[in-house]
């Protein structure tokens, strides 16, 4: 079961990184979604896939006996889940804003920073005086 996720995990990799370099925008946040599934299925199944008693001490004893579940992987799970989803909002909003300032969604055509000419650096009339 542990080889099964662990080739669904990589897969799931692949497929993010695949996406993580395209050129449309929300390639890229479909990409960062499945980049953070990815991700938890890996805490998952690094965390043991059994099936064994829950971690609760007994009464009267100081340590548990035998093997028991562990709660960290899904306690980390959990708080990657939530964190996760607000990544996704902020980036949704992000590349809606993005789309109404620029019109478009093409990473290549975002030249809302870039200068339209290029700057001559070399000519004295453009210097500031020392």
């Amino acid at each position: 079961m542990e080889l099964i996720l662990a080739v669904v995990s990589g897969t799931l990799f692949a497929a993010s990184f695949y996406l993580l370099l395209r050129r449309n925008l929300l390639r890229f946040v479909i990409g960062i979604i499945i980049l953070g599934n990815a991700v938890n299925l890996l805490i998952f199944t690094m965390g043991r896939l059994t099936r064994e008693v829950p971690p609760v001490i007994p009464y009267g004893q100081k340590v548990i006996e035998g093997a028991y579940a562990n709660p960290l992987p899904q306690a980390l799970i959990l708080t990657a889940i939530v964190i996760s989803f607000g990544l996704l909002a902020f980036t949704l909003v992000l590349v809606y804003r993005n789309y109404t300032v620029s019109g478009t969604i093409d990473a290549d055509r975002l030249t809302a920073s870039e200068p339209e000419q290029d700057v001559d650096l070399h000519t004295e009339k453009k210097r500031l005086p020392a």
